[in-house]
């Protein structure tokens, strides 16, 4: 999967293919943005022998040197050609410009299949089609025909939008922030966005890598290579589109309650992907992992000169999931002796408002240097007594002297530009709004756990893969895409524990198999086509044995009176087992991602409690146990009010097998096991719904 992508990101000469010297043509853009390059630079027209007194050369073959690099601004049709002139000639990087491929119907799709092709035979690296180009602030190359260029910086940028691209430019300009590469997609038909994570994370000039993507080219592809740059360099995307990507057929409740962004939210927890909602988020979590050291743990302390100020950020640390720190006694005492006996010397720190800005510095001073506290979140509005942009030069000097992450909130306008410089030469985040402020910091606790997390890979595991291949098998030669409880067996082919108990076809056949289950029984309608059998009154409980075949034959009778042309195939009769507490664990395959499991509480109010977490296939143990303890509701399946939790190890290993299972053979579309009955001493499955495709597995 990893390509070499020096000569396209560093290159040392260039061409420019269909450069022009008329003013409006997107040739001509493009040339005067690279004519700035420092290396090589050669335009390209059969047109013209010159462009504004640089040499133009008529086609790829005449060109005086090797070039790294090829930017292709032509028409589509010839621009197919031309990139096979520059296989041909050993040209192994091109940027294509040109539309009028995929996102242009169906002849654009086979000219783009085409373009595919092309690049495979000559081992191209191909960026676009349909895209705005790239910029290296580090090779000094703007090859975009953006009205903007980029500032150098340590953020490399990705984007699936071009029309995002040229806006981000713009803005990026006005508040200074700078790129070490800016990078527009296109169609991606040939190099994604995993292409790039790894020339990226070697670049060390590159402090985080920043993406706008509306869809993964390879999902499997981009959890492994992202969760190893992620071990050196920070991603942060911007996942455009929330909703379900398009409408399927679903019957098990992880498919209904499972859809795209679910899986991306997955996907990126999975891979250690830090993801931003807005585009905001996205910018200032960049700035803050560019300039901003890692804090050794979630403990902030906050400082102010406004108590509102405070009581705000003070909210903001518990809802972003961060620790108000809790002072050394030595720091209380030293902030008592500081400040007058009417501020607060316990966190938030309020210096009060008449503070002027040495008594904001010394209180800071001794609130970073407190071994309690990891990050600080530094405040202030405006008085009469206090100068922002002392108190921003104060704040960077104690940055500087304990190399502690801090944010800032001046609550200024005008007042505060001066101010904004200062932080901004320091590095140090600064918003109007508190809670933003926090969220800078947050986003550093949250990389700094990523980096710190232990990975490990799934566990081999004893499973009877050959059992679940002839189930499966058999299911698809008899075309019965839908299976129940007839297929528990896949279930314990991977070692998941099951309830007792077999299908009957008669009355007859289901007393036989209650008499060796006990003294009262559950019997269970066995129908491809009735999915949900409570709802229906498809499920009886608690069933004497010596009432079980007349019980057995009126619930087959009401069902074929009520559904006249469902198939019924009999009653699966099943162990009668104490109450316990349910749970569902499913999958649903995502077409990016691959196997998605889904945990939660379970039982017939899934899809109304909606207390439901899911992860990418296949799980480690320590994964599997994570999933577990992520939803809501795991304080009840730990004990409450003198309650005995359930069997968490047990539970976290039925995850962690039927994620395996999934992962293994992708025959499975999707599934339900539900309810899983969970004791303080084991777990058992219940029942299962499951859909069949005709896909080869393990």
């Amino acid at each position: 999967m990893e390509r070499d992508l020096t000569g396209l990101l560093f290159p040392s000469s260039v061409a420019l293919i269909g450069a022009s010297p008329k003013q409006g043509k997107l040739g001509h853009v493009m040339f005067k943005n690279m004519s700035t390059f420092p290396g090589r630079f050669y335009p390209v027209n059969p047109n013209h022998q010159e462009i504004e007194g640089v040499k133009c050369y008529p086609h790829v073959a005449a060109l005086p040197g090797p070039v790294d690099l090829a930017v292709v601004v032509i028409p589509p049709a010839a621009a197919l050609k031309v990139v096979e002139e520059c296989g041909r000639v050993g040209i192994r990087n091109v940027v294509l410009i040109t539309a009028g491929f995929k996102e242009a119907g169906p002849e654009g799709a086979s000219r783009e299949q085409r373009l595919v092709e092309i690049s495979s035979k000559y081992g191209l690296n191909v960026l676009g089609p349909n895209c705005l180009g790239l910029i290296s602030t580090e090779a000094g190359l703007n090859a975009t025909f953006a009205p903007q260029g980029a500032l150098p910086g340590s953020i490399a940028f990705l984007s699936q939008s071009g029309a995002f691209c040229t806006s981000v430019l713009d803005w990026a300009r006005k508040e200074r922030l700078g790129f070490s590469h800016f990078v527009s997609l296109g169609n991606k038909a040939v190099l994604n966005e995993t292409h790039f994570l790894p020339p990226f994370a070697a670049d060390p000039d590159t402090k985080v890598i920043v993406a706008y993507l509306e869809g993964i080219a390879d999902g499997g592809a981009f959890i492994r290579t992202a969760r190893e740059v992620v071990k050196s360099t920070p991603i942060v995307v911007l996942k455009a589109g929330r909703t379900e990507a398009g409408a399927r057929a679903v019957s098990s409740h992880t498919g209904t309650l499972a859809g795209s962004d679910q899986a991306y939210e997955a996907a990126f927890h999975k891979c250690g992907v830090i993801r931003a909602r807005n585009v905001e988020e996205l910018f200032d979590y960049a700035y803050s992992l560019a300039r901003q050291p890692l804090p050794r743990g979630r403990r902030v302390g906050v400082m102010t000169n406004a108590g509102g100020a405070g009581v705000m950020a003070t909210d903001a640390v518990e809802e972003e999931g961060l620790e108000l720190a809790r002072f050394d006694e030595g720091t209380a005492k030293s902030l008592a002796e500081l400040l007058p006996s009417a501020a607060n010397i316990y966190n938030p720190v309020d210096v009060l408002g008449d503070a002027h800005v040495d008594r904001y510095r010394q209180a800071l001073k001794l609130v970073m240097e407190d071994p309690n506290v990891d990050m600080v979140v530094s405040l202030s509005a405006p008085t009469p007594i206090i100068s922002f942009a002392e108190l921003a030069r104060a704040v960077a000097e104690a940055q500087a002297r304990t190399g502690k992450p801090l944010a800032v909130s001046f609550m200024a306008g005008e007042l505060g530009e001066e101010a904004e410089g200062v932080l901004r030469q320091a590095g140090i985040p600064s918003h109007f709004d508190p809670a933003r402020a926090v969220r800078a910091l947050r986003v550093l606790a949250h990389y700094h756990r990523v980096r710190t997390r232990a990975w490990e890979p799934p566990r081999e595991l004893p499973v009877d893969r050959g059992r679940v291949r002839e189930l499966l098998g058999r299911a698809v030669s008899q075309d019965r895409p839908r299976l129940g409880l007839e297929a528990m067996d896949i279930l314990a082919a991977y070692g998941i524990p099951v309830a007792r108990g077999a299908v009957a076809r008669t009355p007859e056949e289901a007393a036989r198999v209650a008499a060796e289950l006990g003294e009262r029984v559950v019997l269970k309608v066995v129908s491809p086509e009735i999915s949900h059998k409570s709802d229906v009154g498809g499920v009886l409980v608690g069933v004497p044995v010596g009432e079980v075949e007349g019980t057995a034959w009126r619930l087959l009778r009401q069902l074929r009176d009520r559904f006249p042309g469902a198939l019924l195939e009999g009653v699966y009769v099943q162990e009668l087992l104490p109450p316990g507490r349910e749970v569902i664990l499913g999958m649903a395959r995502d077409p990016t991602f691959g196997p998605l499991i889904m945990f939660g509480l379970g039982g017939i109010h899934v899809e109304v409690l909606r207390d439901v977490a899911f992860a990418v296939a296949p799980l480690s143990q320590a994964e599997a146990g994570e999933l577990v303890r992520s939803i809501r509701g795991y304080p009840i399946l730990r004990g409450v009010r003198g309650e005995p939790g359930v069997d968490l190890d047990s539970l976290a290993e039925v995850v962690e097998r039927l994620s395996h299972l999934a992962a293994d053979f992708p025959a499975i579309a999707e599934l339900d096991v539900n309810p899983l009955l969970c004791y303080p001493d084991r777990v058992v499955a219940v029942d299962l719904r499951l859909t069949v495709t005709g896909e080869e597995g393990s």
